[in-house]
């Protein structure tokens, strides 16, 4: 089985992830390849219906704010403490726990707790497929449509 959460593939436009930081907006636990959501000027933990998508966590900005023992982990509090993500608006990210047939183009909804996200069945669109499985034990490849990722917001 592969790693829980999402994982960086490429950008359609090429080029390597551009990694930003961000206070957190709530005192919650986040876990690397979980997918965040902007609100207020800070981040959380990516729900379906959320229309601010960032990216995925890559960790905590101080490594010693990171969860002893769990580098890729932080017990993070409100309006304190900093993360990384990658937030290319045309990102490509990989769930492989998604054990689904998969077309390009099907939309796709973000599902699960922290350290457990995956894609679900589509009801908010958050994600569109960009590449067809070829096995259903293949990675499911995906990206943010448009109008959920922050920066598609920029004129």
């Amino acid at each position: 089985m592969a790693a829980n959460g999402f994982e960086w593939r490429y950008n359609l436009s090429g080029g390597r992830p551009l990694i930003l930081t961000f206070l957190m907006k709530d005192s919650e636990t986040l876990t690397r390849g979980d997918m965040l959501n902007l609100e207020s000027g800070e981040v959380d933990l990516l729900a379906t219906g959320d229309v601010a998508a960032v990216g995925v966590f890559v960790g905590p900005e101080n490594p010693s704010d990171a969860t002893d023992g769990e580098p890729g982990k932080v017990a993070g509090t409100d309006s304190t403490t900093v993360v990384k993500a990658i937030v290319n608006p045309d990102a490509v990210y990989a769930d492989g726990n998604d054990t689904n047939a998969r077309l390009a183009g099907a939309l796709l909804d973000v599902s699960g707790a922290t350290g457990a996200q995956t894609i679900a069945s589509a009801s908010n669109n958050e994600f569109v497929v960009v590449e067809r499985k070829r096995q259903s034990s293949d990675e499911t490849r995906v990206q943010f449509t448009a109008p959920t990722h922050y920066l598609s917001k920029v004129q």
